[in-house]
């Protein structure tokens, strides 16, 4: 399984390259989005119980750290970001919205390549995406409320149907039908990341035209929001005293978001220019994130 999952970096950018080129491949998917982010969730939800909740309370200090980073560091971060390199709304919108959602389920696998905790990842991953429910909206409103008006309520009940009911449904199938899901479990990251590589591929195909006069400055933001969510997702950790696993699995799921999730919302919510920093950091974060996964690898975490 290892090989396929490792290449999921350079197939998000195949599949990107044709969907740029080819956008009328794509383009009639638009409305596959939302149903597909939910069958993410779905499949995140099969890989559960109710039991692995109780990680919460054995590593709570872990969990803690990590949902404080990812709803204070990213969020804020993205801000600051869309003001240093002056930003447009439309960006500064589509930068929030990727700062202000919760991990993303790419971060589970490469926990599992980078030889981090992988219970501890899936676990922090469940919680901020619950957290997030109403996290998201909220941090929206708050940071941008003031140039944008943030649709709050229905964001809410729009992010309850997308995120917590498949997820709660997948739990509930793999409470009642263990046996049966166990059978699938190896598959469900492999059919996750080919789901993301197809929102990926919509997405571009969308925005083509206007990726074709593409500021640079949108794309510095992006990656230097990633690299910046990864390197102190690892630094707060290890500054105090969390082992080196357990840096790792906090790093990815600060440093990678549930990208998607932001261009769903943006397109929903707001326009599909919007969704051009999520769609940039879904490819990118999948890169920067496989390369620093690649060289964990390689390295014993004690």
């Amino acid at each position: 399984m290892n090989l396929p999952l490792q290449l999921f970096p350079l197939w998000a950018v195949i599949c990107s390259a044709i969907a740029y080129f080819n956008p009328s491949l794509f383009t009639g998917f638009k409305s596959s989005i939302v149903p597909l982010l939910m069958f993410i969730m779905l499949a995140m939800g099969l890989t559960l119980k109710p039991a692995d909740f109780k990680r919460v309370i054995e590593n709570k200090t872990a969990v803690g750290l990590g949902l404080v980073l990812q709803f204070t560091l990213m969020p804020v971060t993205a801000f600051l970001l869309s003001q240093l390199f002056s930003l447009d709304t439309q960006m500064l919108i589509g930068m929030v919205l990727v700062g202000a959602v919760a991990g993303g389920t790419a971060s589970n696998v490469l926990c599992y390549l980078a030889k981090g905790d992988v219970a501890l990842s899936v676990t922090m991953t469940a919680v901020s995406t619950l957290v997030g429910v109403i996290m998201t909206p909220l941090l929206t409103n708050l940071l941008i409320g003031q140039n944008v008006d943030i649709p709050v309520l229905s964001m809410l009940s729009s992010l309850a149907k997308i995120v917590l009911l498949p997820l709660l449904a997948g739990i509930t199938l793999n409470y009642t039908f263990s046996n049966i899901i166990a059978k699938v479990h190896s598959k469900l990251p492999i059919i996750a990341m080919l789901a993301i590589i197809f929102i990926i591929s919509i997405i571009v195909a969308l925005n083509q035209q206007k990726m074709q006069s593409l500021s640079l400055l949108i794309v510095a933001a992006v990656m230097l929001h990633n690299l910046i969510g990864l390197t102190l997702g690892y630094w707060a950790p290890k500054k105090l005293g969390f082992n080196k696993q357990v840096c790792r699995t906090v790093a990815f799921e600060v440093g990678m978001q549930n990208s998607g999730l932001a261009v769903a919302l943006a397109i929903k919510f707001f326009t599909p220019a919007t969704a051009i920093a999520g769609t940039l950091f879904s490819i990118w974060h999948n890169i920067s994130g496989s390369i620093l996964a690649g060289y964990w690898q390689r390295k014993r975490a004690d």
